[in-house]
């Protein structure tokens, strides 16, 4: 892979981390991230004639994919736990996957003690690793075993995946697993959107308005392409509400953010043909 201007895919400095969030816009009212109030209940707005702030909701789901992306990458350890128990979950954002993803986490955190980083552990193993006899044995976090005809790894989709990789200068770090799993996609989202939000900070539309293309176009052909039928093998094999909350909260935030995409995108093509 280039080595010359590229970005660690999966490197995510604290102050990005800190972000605010947007205002609770109509766009932003689907896209509400885990670190919202547990009891915020959120409002109708629409007719309003407020503005999205598009910078904002860039950096909420930047640090929304960062999130599902760590959790996906490896078991959860202490400091992790604690981060997330410490987290406010909200009660209603207009999805139901995410609602019920959101309840299913809040309900195991809030019974959550010490011997749960390990009940956590065991679980990873058996949800994302499982005997390795095949390819249906476990909810194999690559999307070259969902996409694949015999379900085996390193096909198609991971030299896909890596292009999309090169083609925007990013590599991932020190992480010996292929392209296609499933943190590493959820990590381009994160860093592409990121860019945008710089984009749009600096001014620099035409490059803000790429980057949302090249995030909608990934989301589709590949994380719409296979997180269905991962996220169904997810409550299949997982055992603890945890990731079980996991999988309706990824499936159910990844379709909500394609359709803000494409509104976005549809409001940039609608005000061009104006």
């Amino acid at each position: 892979m280039p080595q010359n201007n590229t970005e660690q895919a999966a490197s995510v400095s604290e102050e990005e981390r800190r972000t605010s969030a947007p205002e609770n816009t109509a766009a932003s009212k689907r896209s509400q991230d885990a670190s919202a109030p547990e009891e915020e209940q959120t409002t109708d707005t629409e007719g309003s004639e407020e503005e999205v702030d598009l910078p904002s909701l860039m950096d909420m789901r930047a640090r929304t994919y960062g999130v599902l992306a760590r959790l996906y990458r490896k078991e959860v350890d202490d400091d992790v736990l604690k981060e997330l128990q410490g987290m406010r979950f909200p009660t209603a954002t207009g999805n139901k996957k995410v609602d019920k993803g959101y309840r299913l986490l809040y309900d195991y955190l809030k019974g959550a003690w010490e011997d749960s980083v390990t009940e956590l552990a065991v679980d990873y193993v058996r949800t994302f690793i499982g005997h390795g006899v095949n390819g249906y044995s476990a909810a194999y976090p690559y999307e070259s075993v969902y996409t694949s005809e015999k379900r085996l790894m390193m096909q198609e989709a991971r030299a896909e995946v890596l292009q999309t990789l090169r083609d925007n200068h990013l590599k991932r770090n020190q992480w010996n697993e292929g392209e296609d799993h499933i943190a590493i996609e959820l990590e381009f989202m994160q860093r592409m959107s990121m860019r945008t939000a710089k984009a749009l900070r600096d001014e620099r539309e035409d490059d803000a308005i790429t980057y949302l293309e090249t995030q909608f176009r990934f989301a589709n052909d590949h994380l719409m392409n296979w997180l269905p039928m991962l996220t169904k093998d997810m409550l299949m094999f997982a055992k603890t509400d945890f990731y079980k909350g996991l999988a309706y909260l990824t499936m159910g935030y990844v379709e909500e953010d394609v359709d803000i995409l494409k509104e976005l995108l549809d409001s940039v093509n609608d005000g061009e043909a104006e």
